[in-house]
């Protein structure tokens, strides 16, 4: 198996990826209680792997995911099948650094136009009389 292929020419290799298996919870009937599937990825980033910018993003949506040491665990038991439970390990890990590359836009702030802010005074009057018409007077 290579390594997890990024964009840009970033490339996870297969030797920096730690995997363990063992015994998963959930469907499996018999096979479940004898056959380790669940799929544990252990992945020690190094230094400067992404852009700064791209690594605050990663750090901020991977934190359920680092350990206090900064390894990244993800694992997998989805599957009955431990190649697809590595798979979906890999997929994730993928999809979470895709995501840290993707640089947010920035949002431009706009202001109501004077028509809306008309529409939402009377709007606001027409309320404020139907309340008032309900009142009982004195």
């Amino acid at each position: 198996m290579s390594g997890i292929q990024l964009k840009n020419g970033l490339e996870i290799p297969e030797n920096q990826l730690e995997w363990s298996y063992s015994r998963s919870s959930g469907p499996g009937g018999q096979n479940v209680n004898k056959v380790n599937t669940k799929a544990t990825l252990r992945w020690v980033p190094p230094d400067n792997f992404l852009p700064p910018a791209a690594w605050k993003r990663f750090l901020r949506k991977a934190n359920r995911f680092l350990t206090t040491e900064g390894d990244l665990v993800i694992q997998s038991q989805e599957h009955r099948d431990r190649a697809q439970n590595v798979e979906a390990c890999r997929t994730k890990l993928r999809q979470m650094l895709l995501a840290a590359l993707i640089t947010p836009k920035k949002r431009i702030a706009t202001k109501p136009s004077k028509a809306s802010k008309e529409r939402r005074l009377t709007e606001k009057r027409r309320t404020a009389d139907k309340k008032n018409g309900r009142r009982i007077s004195d």
